[in-house]
């Protein structure tokens, strides 16, 4: 038996694999467990949707004041699981804004708290109905959440700041905190833009507070990559900058609304390398790129998945109240009727997102809530999250995009790093998976670096987002990567022991075409040439390259020791 060589530990996680289609029947299918380990320095955080419990009754008597308790506990112990810092909740604790309300939903954090586990939540529009009795629920925000001023519950967060200068109203309101060590850390950026005793704006049936033009200055400094001492940073809101059933928005109005604070807002994501933007509000999952108005600008934008006993459904593209801004969102992926949740795992110049929903999916709105096959109205039933999708970034790799309405020419994936070159020769994207509005889907194609390690023949390349909704296969198409000839001898090459390799289930290299879905293995030496079959595999060595014809995502180096 030939020598394999063990995956490196610093490898990161995470493959992605597929974008979820938008139907009225959810994915039932997990994704396949993804083999390669993040890094022994890797770290994750957790981020859940809006809580509300919607419904005039409760049969089990599990859900009180509003909040959901029912599914919020069984979130929590999805986070305590999966081993996370801590969580966001972006906004809408509850669902009357209420001070015994908010207490209820502060207190169903508390089994996160006993494991050590953070929780830092933001004020969505709900928090803002009970008022005038309560200040905007702004009193008991800050009683029950004092980490989001780092004055206890932190676990581990440093750094908190608010735009006091803007108001002192916004004091743990709007608020920025850091988490990790150097080189492996990340700032969170959390705005809150509703009413506040000191400013209250009527918009589109909403009352805003401080606006985003407003907080500004502030975001622009806590987000500013120069001198924020963190390697990623994350944003926050309760809207989203374009909805999909909602159709106000961030700023101050519908989606056409301030277009110069619109400019300027993801002028200063772009430039200081935020590459999400999250958000609630919707009660959908949804990924899109959202562009500026000026079209200089974008940012990946996830509204996340209900917490609650309220789902909606996407409106129109041809509905009026968009103001024809919905030319300026692509959209990547899409789930509806599911309560779901997400997990962030950053490793270094990498960040990877796992998002899991119920598996059987199908949830009802309101009174006719869960409405799932053998359910009790008004009863939340036990869920089962599974895995659906993984994306992720890396600030050493690249994006493309490709579908949707553009090429579905997979052979734009070109990247280097260091010594090593990839390209994709040939594929294209042939699935047609669409949104609940029609949109052809888009694939967001990443690429990562990570350094190749001794008996390695290249630096080691990650590839996310190429795969069909609903599985872990992707469109057939050709790899291929450069290697050093100075560590390769012509026997290895002409014997076919040398080759693209990715990382087994024990997590040594294997030969790339042994994780295929079907084809034939089968070595050539030489180039790779139209019309090889699925599983055919090359050493081209006037070129320095080696080449495979695979479909799925992953890491690839190419190595020694992987002749079949």
């Amino acid at each position: 038996m030939k020598k394999m060589f063990v995956l490196p530990i610093a490898l990161a996680t995470a493959i992605g694999l597929f974008a979820c289609g938008g139907s009225d029947s959810p994915a039932p299918l997990a994704l396949v467990t993804p083999d390669v380990k993040a890094s022994s320095s890797a770290w994750s955080f957790g981020v859940m949707g809006d809580t509300q419990w919607t419904l005039a009754t409760d049969p089990a008597g599990t859900n009180p004041n509003g909040v959901p308790v029912s599914i919020i506990n069984q979130l929590n112990q999805q986070f305590i699981s999966k081993g996370v810092k801590f969580v966001i909740q972006v906004g809408d604790l509850s669902e009357n804004g209420n001070d015994a309300d908010e207490l209820v939903r502060a207190n169903a954090a508390k089994a996160l708290y006993d494991k050590g586990i953070g929780f830092f939540p933001l004020r969505g529009n709900h928090e803002t109905y009970a008022t005038p009795a309560n200040s905007y629920a702004i009193p008991a925000f800050k009683t029950n959440y004092p980490q989001t001023q780092c004055q206890s519950q932190t676990f581990g967060a440093t750094s908190c700041n608010s735009p006091t200068s803007v108001s002192s109203d916004l004091t743990g309101l709007s608020y920025s905190f850091d988490y990790g060590t150097a080189g492996n850390n990340a700032r969170f950026v959390i705005m809150d833009l509703f009413a506040t005793p000191s400013k209250k704006v009527s918009a589109v049936g909403y009352d805003y507070g401080y606006s985003i033009g407003d907080q500004q200055s502030w975001i622009s400094s806590r987000l500013d990559k120069a001198s924020r001492g963190t390697t990623h940073a994350f944003v926050f809101s309760h809207q989203q900058p374009i909805g999909e059933n909602h159709q106000d928005s961030i700023f101050q109005g519908y989606t056409d609304a301030n277009p110069d604070m619109q400019n300027a807002y993801f002028a200063s994501l772009q430039a200081n390398g935020v590459k999400y933007q999250m958000s609630g509000h919707d009660h959908v999952h949804q990924r899109s790129i959202v562009t500026s108005p000026d079209g200089k600008s974008k940012v990946q934008e996830l509204i996340t998945a209900s917490a609650s006993s309220k789902f909606y459904t996407p409106k129109a593209l041809t509905d009026p109240n968009w103001n024809g801004q919905k030319t300026r969102e692509t959209s990547l992926s899409q789930e509806l009727f599911s309560p779901g949740y997400y997990i962030y795992t950053v490793d270094g110049p990498r960040v990877t997102v796992d998002y899991y929903s119920d598996a059987t999916g199908g949830f009802k709105s309101d009174t006719t809530y869960p409405g799932t096959t053998g359910s009790t109205l008004g009863v939340t039933p036990s869920l089962n999250f599974v895995k659906k999708e993984t994306w992720s970034y890396s600030q050493n790799g690249k994006e493309f995009l490709i579908g949707g309405s553009g090429s579905a020419s997979y052979t734009v994936v070109q990247d280097s790093f260091a010594n090593t070159s990839a390209a994709i020769l040939s594929g294209s994207y042939a699935n047609k998976a669409a949104d609940y509005t029609s949109r052809v889907l888009t694939q967001s194609v990443n690429t990562g670096w990570a350094t190749g390690t001794a008996g390695t023949y290249s630096d080691i390349l990650s590839l996310w987002g190429m795969a069909t909704v609903g599985s872990a296969q992707t469109d057939t198409y050709v790899l291929s990567m450069k290697y050093d000839p100075s560590k390769v001898n012509t026997i290895q090459v002409q014997g076919g022991g040398i080759g693209l390799a990715a990382p087994g289930a024990t997590g040594k290299w294997v030969n790339v075409v042994t994780k295929n879905v079907g084809g034939t293995a089968k070595f050539v030496s030489g180039p790779w040439k139209s019309g090889y079959g699925l599983g055919t595999y090359g050493v081209d060595t006037t070129t320095n390259t080696a080449w495979a014809v695979i479909n799925y995502n992953g890491n690839f180096v190419v190595a020694p020791g992987i002749g079949l």
